[in-house]
């Protein structure tokens, strides 16, 4: 009776699926390498149908879509002040670095402000990469100013750092690591209302306009972690082509890595009603729920967009074409990741950037050393690819499609080698850093980023594979000293 039971639940949720899908690549799950390019992927709905029927009361059985409102299009910077107006914003603050704040982007919006009479002040000294000493001077500006709305004009440092001084803000009582990501935080939910919020993005990357995470580095344990909850997502990304035209090319690069991986781990993650525990509560389902049926669809185009778009922008920063792709691939990749989550290349990713002491990366205009984030999540790709294919062949020949494979050729336990050779000939050609050692660690290192990794548990128990132990991390780093 049981097992009848079972069966009629996964021929239900087949048929729901099946019927709402289409011919639109926008609106059908039309990821399997085997079953066209059409219609529904009767082989992911079956992965997620089986694991629906056999789900036990430990993990989850529901996942939830949230992202901002996005506006897109050339100069629709300017409508910014009128945006303010609608909401009835008193007193903003507007969060920048040093950088932008000399650009266009930063221009674009204070005209905008100015012209509709918009009453704002500016804090114009966000720390690209930031830490839990840059957000708490950032916070202590919000608090000084009380401002009931925030504006963030520039990268994922940027939006990030904005998510924070809103959330500390409006919690003065909190300390700064209630909202942390556990085992490092508390990791508590946020129950209280954040003033609105409006992403500028300058950079084609983290897709930080979308999502409710916020990344730092946290310089006690010298690794990254974050804040990850849904009120963190801004109420509107202004998504303006205009506004990465200033971009280096190395910032195109690491930015556009950035991207790539968001799409990758997000749809080889693990799926959402594997994630255990199951919430008590909605207000616990986490932001990285792991892969779900929406998601994906939003994920393997963004990759396929940055395959097709990332190189072009790279080579010739006045491709605008690209420059304006990229952007919405990031856009795409964000709505993907920030709902299914990420995994091993941005776990492993924390304590290569946190560890670093001499590295600065070439075209980031900074006074310390620095590690795109991009850059320190695609080093280690090759290998967890290679790691996790076995786990689900199925999506990393997916992925491997994307990079011009051709799926009728590669056998499940090939998977991995094939998706890892497609991206490091992928990362040779953008002139990405050959591995790890080229940052300036070696096997000595292997210890302190293991020991880095570990409480990235947020991201690295979204893993395919389960959460890999110590020695499975160990023998990654290993792999990724040297990617060609």
């Amino acid at each position: 009776m049981a097992a009848a039971a079972s069966r009629s639940r996964v021929v239900g949720l087949l048929k729901l699926l099946q019927s709402s899908s289409n011919s639109c690549p926008c609106h059908s799950h039309a990821h399997s390498h085997s079953h066209g390019a059409t219609g529904a992927s009767f082989s992911n709905l079956l992965r997620y149908g089986r694991q629906y029927a056999s789900a036990q009361e430990s993990t989850d059985y529901a996942f939830e879509m949230a992202a901002s409102n996005i506006r897109f299009g050339p100069n629709v910077t300017s409508e910014i002040g009128m945006d303010l107006n609608n909401i009835q914003a008193k007193k903003v603050a507007v969060y920048t670095d040093a950088t932008i704040s000399k650009l266009h982007p930063l221009k674009a919006v204070i005209e905008s402000l100015d012209k509709h009479k918009v009453n704002y002040v500016v804090y114009d000294t966000v720390r690209v990469e930031p830490t839990d000493t840059s957000f708490k001077q950032a916070i202590e500006f919000a608090r000084q100013h009380a401002p009931d709305a925030f504006v963030a004009v520039g990268g994922g440092s940027v939006i990030d750092t904005t998510k924070a001084a809103s959330l500390y803000s409006s919690h003065p009582e909190a300390d700064f690591l209630d909202f942390v990501n556990a085992p490092i935080g508390r990791g508590l939910p946020i129950r209280k209302k954040l003033p609105p919020l409006i992403a500028v993005p300058t950079t084609a990357g983290t897709g930080s306009e979308t999502t409710g995470t916020a990344i730092f580095d946290y310089e006690p344990l010298h690794t990254k972690t974050g804040i990850a909850h849904r009120a963190l997502k801004p109420l509107l990304g202004i998504v303006d082509p205009m506004n990465t035209r200033s971009m280096p090319s190395q910032v195109h690069a690491s930015s556009g890595l950035d991207v790539l991986c968001h799409a990758l781990e997000s749809y080889t993650a693990l799926p959402y009603n594997e994630r255990s525990p199951r919430p008590k509560d909605p207000i616990e389902r986490p932001a990285y729920q792991g892969s779900n049926p929406i998601s994906d669809v939003w994920s393997l185009h963004a990759l396929r967009m940055v395959v097709q778009y990332l190189p072009r922008a790279v080579k010739d920063p006045e491709d605008f074409e690209a420059q304006s792709q990229m952007l919405l691939a990031a856009t795409f990749a964000g709505i993907g990741f920030g709902n299914a989550g990420v995994h091993l290349c941005h776990g492993l990713s924390y304590p290569i950037s946190g560890l670093n002491k001499n590295y600065k990366h070439p075209g980031y205009e900074v006074d310390h050393p620095i590690i795109p984030h991009g850059v320190s999540v695609a080093l280690t790709a090759p290998a967890v690819f290679r790691y996790t294919a076995h786990a689900c062949p199925d999506r990393h020949i997916d992925a491997a499609a994307a990079f011009g494979a051709d799926p009728a050729h590669i056998k499940s336990s090939m998977a991995g080698e094939v998706l890892s050779e497609k991206l490091t000939r992928f990362f040779e050609d953008l002139g990405v850093p050959n591995g790890l050692s080229a940052l300036g660690y070696d096997s000595s290192y292997i210890p302190s980023l293991v020991d880095g990794a570990l409480p990235q548990h947020r991201v690295t128990k979204l893993a395919p594979t389960r959460e890999p132990a110590r020695e499975q991390l160990a023998s990654i780093f290993e792999n990724a000293m040297k990617n060609y």
